[in-house]
């Protein structure tokens, strides 16, 4: 008897980079929150695809991929433009910065700040770049409504030019 092999993803190797990328990140704290994986499926799924039926069905495939946590470590080399590598910055800052565990912690708890830690040195971006950057998402964290909103256009620029 022999099993039938799991299809291959229905979206490109750089988008599940991205999207595993983005999903390690939201692990960094050691949970996954419903409502992060709820955020990240919804957002993935209209970037990855056009019609509803598509994105429905993208939702169910991605939820599997977001529930496992692979190690910075064998993701960034898969990085291989500085856009790429910018993005994932960005959207790693965003992500640990769109909500604290509980209201008596930081924003930025100590493993997720240790694991953007790690992400920047894996990076090796210029400091001025993630300097820059970690300006701009500083600048968007003081005003929640737009953060979901940059993620998005700044997903759908990636997803564009890559």
């Amino acid at each position: 008897m022999s099993l039938d092999p799991s299809p291959p993803p229905s979206i490109s190797p750089a988008q599940m980079t991205l999207l595993r990328t983005v999903a390690t990140m939201a692990w960094s704290d050691g949970d996954l929150a419903e409502e992060e994986i709820e955020v990240m499926l919804d957002q993935f799924s209209r970037l990855f695809a056009s019609e509803p039926a598509q994105q429905e069905s993208l939702r169910l495939e991605l939820r599997d991929y977001l529930a496992q946590n692979i190690p910075l470590e064998e993701l960034v080399p898969r990085l291989t433009s500085s856009a790429q590598r910018q993005v994932v910055l960005r959207l790693g800052y965003q992500v640990i910065s769109a909500s604290a565990r509980n209201a008596e912690e930081d924003l930025i708890n100590q493993e997720e700040a240790n694991a953007y830690q790690r992400l920047v040195s894996l990076l090796a971006l210029p400091e001025e770049i993630v300097t820059h950057i970690e300006q701009e998402c500083k600048q968007l964290t003081n005003q929640p409504d737009n953060l979901v909103d940059h993620l998005t256009a700044t997903l759908e620029s990636f997803i564009q030019n890559h």
